[in-house]
């Protein structure tokens, strides 16, 4: 809104008519924004939340504080949503295909943990909606963010290219090509040029290796944001955890959109420049602004839960975010504590059913192996033997959540 009303003031000659041209300025104002609305909307919403009685049910699984938590209410992502979507459409760009996708990914993944959390807590069933329409929405959003960019004219890549010195054997200089591109590449962690293109990996098709390629993409783009959905989903189980760790990734993604969105930075990095991209540390930044404002009431111990409205929303957007900016390799390492969730629950399953009943872990999913006592469960892994307090392992993994953002970074530099 602003942003098209600034644009129409540009030759006006009032001060401050250009400042939405700048994205600092805007991915400023739109973190404030979000964070605002978070706080002062979420009051009211969690009120009203409190009114029809939307509190969550919990069941009893002997962790330590964990029935005193009875009846909080609910389907807090509602706030992230809301003080998401209206900074963007206050500040951003929405002729951005990038922009677009991103307000489709919130609204669309926000709406399947809605339509979750409702049946659960209205209907009074608590397994929600069936898993596999979940998936079913998860695998939607992917393929359509997949071939949209592999369809939108507008969605390129401009390639780097080293210049060596023969004599040194170092990059003196890192040029680009003229015009921009249409292809299936990405970034890759800790090699000595770090484009990877998915062809590559289909080369064996001859003509069609490109297509190939562009499959592979498809299907990597599906598995990512199923997988980085569902694991933050599962990570939403104490105070302020979920919440914090996606806030930690947000910002590292959103300089990584920043950097790829210029080309001076993208130069200097050795990094392919993504022309567009930039409009997303606008979203970003009203990402972040939302969910601090939310841990406002979020925080041990908490007033409100996210629920699945907000769980399967933060991982769905983390993951798109990540492959728009070509990226989506560096989740692992970003975004590693949510695949952990993911990977704990389905050993123990494994093993629980290979074994007849015996366990890897004292209890799934992974946080809450540190909230029981070692011997009361017969586990292969026992420690640590004394329950930790929540605050404790929240504050814990928000601290391995700073380091894998870190160690994301260096993956630019180090090849």
């Amino acid at each position: 809104m602003f942003y098209y009303l600034f644009s129409l003031l540009k030759d006006s000659g009032i001060p401050g008519a250009r400042l939405m041209d700048y994205i600092t300025f805007r991915s400023g104002a739109a973190f404030v924004i979000a964070l605002l609305i978070a706080i002062f909307v979420g009051r009211t919403i969690i009120h009203r939340l409190q009114k029809m009685q939307i509190g969550e049910i919990i069941r009893d699984l002997d962790l330590e504080g964990q029935l005193k938590k009875t009846g909080t209410p609910t389907m807090g992502g509602v706030i992230i949503t809301i003080a998401i979507l209206l900074p963007c459409l206050i500040v951003g760009n929405l002729s951005n295909i990038y922009m677009l996708l991103m307000l489709l990914t919130t609204v669309w993944l926000g709406s399947i943990g809605f339509m979750d959390d409702y049946k659960k807590l209205k209907k009074h069933n608590k397994d929600g909606i069936k898993g596999r329409y979940k998936i079913v929405g998860q695998v939607g959003i992917g393929l359509i963010v997949a071939l949209t960019m592999y369809l939108n004219p507008s969605m390129v890549i401009v390639e780097n290219t080293e210049v060596i010195n023969t004599e040194t054997n170092r990059v003196e200089n890192v040029i680009y090509e003229d015009s921009s591109s249409k292809s299936p590449q990405t970034t890759i962690p800790f090699v000595k040029n770090n484009n990877f293109n998915y062809s590559w990996l289909t080369g064996w098709l001859g003509d069609h290796a490109e297509t190939g390629g562009w499959i592979v993409f498809v299907l990597i783009t599906i598995f990512i944001v199923t997988a980085t959905s569902n694991g933050a989903n599962l990570n939403d189980g104490l105070d302020g955890m979920c919440a914090g760790l996606s806030g930690i990734a947000g910002v590292a993604l959103a300089v990584m959109a920043y950097l790829g969105g210029n080309i001076i930075y993208s130069s200097y990095l050795n990094i392919m420049y993504i022309p567009g991209s930039e409009e997303l540390v606008v979203y970003m930044a009203a990402f972040v602004g939302a969910i601090v404002g939310f841990l406002w009431y979020n925080a041990s111990p908490a007033q409100v839960f996210m629920g699945d409205t907000g769980s399967l929303m933060l991982g769905g957007v983390l993951s798109v975010f990540a492959i728009l900016i070509h990226k989506e390799l560096l989740l692992p390492i970003l975004c590693a504590l949510f695949y952990l969730e993911d990977l704990s629950v389905i050993l123990q399953v494994w093993y629980f059913k290979r074994t007849g009943g015996r366990r890897i872990f004292k209890m799934t999913p992974l946080h809450h192996h540190f909230q029981k006592d070692a011997g009361c469960i017969d586990a292969l892994i026992q420690r640590p033997y004394r329950a930790l307090a929540e605050q404790k392992i929240v504050t814990r993994f928000w601290i391995i959540g700073i380091i894998l953002a870190v160690v994301t970074f260096v993956t630019l530099k180090i090849r």
